[in-house]
């Protein structure tokens, strides 16, 4: 394997920012600190550069999987799309947060099985990983759940239970009509059908005792998405999640960094400088100290463009603001072997320019994944 050195720019260290530094990488991995030889040469003058993004959860793909209600594409034409988003925004590890619904379409048995398919029959440069996003009135899809979780297909498990939401919403026409879009299905049907599935909530908490009790034989990391309440991030985490997605209020999030569980919100909420749902503030909760992973949840580009945002307001500086999209994220979902740039740690590195955010060069594995035009031209 030829090998790459990296040299100049402002290299994000351990121990902090190193200006004008000098790395080698090689069979994969970042191999050395310090000047010396390498095949090609990387010039990054004028650049940060720093270790690949960790999305801990990202739907985006669905867009690429039906960009339009009803509108379906093959699996292996979405996620080549979606890597090449992925790695031209600096995410070199990817959890796909696959919701696996009752829902017919996008977020059905077969999308999920399609999903992991493709997945599995792919040979691709990002580190793609799947997010099991359970939802929690699914009992139909539970053995398959448990099947591919015994069999090491998912990689990190989310409770989900939007079942009561829905139903709430389908009394609105308009409000409702997302869902049966979503589902291919005329809205009456649809009502019908969700109305039959919120009839089973007694066995809920059995499934969930299941699923969880899998979750912890095979080793995986473990969420809760939006807690509403202090109660019930202490239900999920009696079950063994110790990440707490999208807290609803503050003092929920506040409660989960009391207890030790890393909190996640959402890349798009600090750059468009709200949440799209009215919640908190994940720029305020991340400079308190609650927010500790930020995710790209509906929005890849979001992810460099908020640790930078962050870094610029102040309270953060750039390592604890990159932090939060690397080595943070890693750490939570147990992937010791990346989010800092050290020998022996995979070679995962983006370079971006700080004016833009944009990444000109991504480097997945030790190899070069993506570059831009000006990017080309420092390679010699």
């Amino acid at each position: 394997m030829r090998t790459l050195r990296i040299t100049g720019g402002e290299i994000l260290l351990p121990a902090g920012i190193e200006r004008d530094g000098d790395f080698l990488l090689a069979d994969g991995q970042i191999q050395s600190l310090g000047s010396g030889s390498g095949d090609m040469r990387f010039n990054a003058s004028g650049l940060l550069v720093l270790p690949g993004i960790v999305d801990i959860h990202g739907d985006a793909f669905e867009r690429q999987m039906q960009p339009r209600p009803g509108v379906d594409f093959p699996a292996d034409l979405a996620l080549r799309d979606t890597e090449a988003q992925l790695l031209s925004n600096g995410i070199t590890t990817a959890f796909h947060g696959v919701t696996l619904s009752w829902e017919p379409g996008l977020r059905s048995m077969d999308a999920w099985s399609r999903m992991l398919n493709a997945l599995e029959a792919g040979k691709w440069t990002a580190d793609m990983r799947i997010h099991l996003r359970w939802e929690a009135f699914n009992l139909d899809a539970l053995d398959t759940a448990l099947a591919d979780i015994a069999a090491g297909r998912v990689h990190l498990l989310a409770f989900n239970d939007h079942t009561p939401a829905i139903l709430r919403k389908l009394e609105d026409a308009i409000a409702g009509a997302k869902y049966a879009d979503r589902a291919g299905m005329k809205m009456e049907a649809f009502k019908t059908l969700a109305t039959r599935i919120g009839s089973s909530s007694d066995a809920v908490p059995g499934a969930l005792d299941r699923i969880s009790a899998a979750a912890r034989a095979a080793g995986l990391p473990m969420a809760s998405h939006d807690d509403e309440s202090l109660a019930r991030r202490d239900y999920f985490r009696h079950h063994g999640a110790r990440i707490c997605e999208f807290p609803m209020a503050e003092e929920v999030g506040q409660a989960a960094r009391d207890a030790g569980d890393y909190v996640v919100m959402g890349s798009p909420n600090v750059v468009r400088g709200r949440s799209h749902l009215g919640w908190a503030s994940a720029a305020v909760l991340a400079e308190a100290g609650i927010c500790n992973v930020l995710s790209s949840d509906y929005f890849y580009p979001a992810m460099a463009r908020a640790a930078l945002i962050l870094a610029g307001r102040g309270v953060l500086d750039l390592p604890h603001a990159w932090a939060l999209i690397s080595a943070n994220p890693a750490e939570a979902t147990g992937l010791t072997d990346r989010g800092s740039i050290e020998p022996g740690k995979r070679a995962d590195i983006v370079v971006v320019d700080p004016a833009t955010s944009r990444a000109v060069l991504t480097v997945a594995q030790g190899r070069i994944a993506h570059i831009t035009a000006a990017g080309a031209s420092r390679l010699g």
